[in-house]
């Protein structure tokens, strides 16, 4: 069974980190895994993502230079370093994987991915 878990979601201070884990199982294979946001009120939003058959990494303007994707193979997880927060950081933050590749030079929109976790929030306030 397919299954995704964020974890490492909370509160930070502007300015301030947070990482967040995303453990997937239960895939024989994958290609595309990635985060998306989605803030009170807005559209959920790519935010990064890595594609396993050809390494391309993704990232929306707004995040470029303070958060990082990154996978550990070996357990499944991704990860996503978020440095130099800001208060329009906030939302809540899910991790989505597919099949076929949905990372490039954009992320694909979320409607396209299959599989979802359930969600961490991120809030960012002093």
């Amino acid at each position: 069974q397919v299954q995704i878990v964020e974890s490492g979601g909370g509160l930070a201070q502007p300015g301030g980190s947070l990482r967040l884990s995303c453990a997937a199982s239960g895939f024989t294979f994958y290609d595309a895994i990635g985060w998306f946001r989605q803030a009170p009120g807005k559209e959920r939003e790519g935010v990064s993502c890595i594609s396993s058959s050809d390494g391309r990494i993704y990232y929306q303007d707004s995040v470029k230079g303070r958060f990082t994707i990154s996978r550990d193979n070996a357990k499944n997880t991704v990860y996503l370093q978020m440095n130099s927060l800001k208060p329009e950081d906030t939302g809540v933050y899910y991790c989505a994987a597919d099949f076929v590749n949905l990372c490039g030079n954009r992320m694909i929109g979320a409607a396209r991915w299959r599989y979802w976790g359930q969600g961490t929030q991120v809030t960012v306030s002093s």
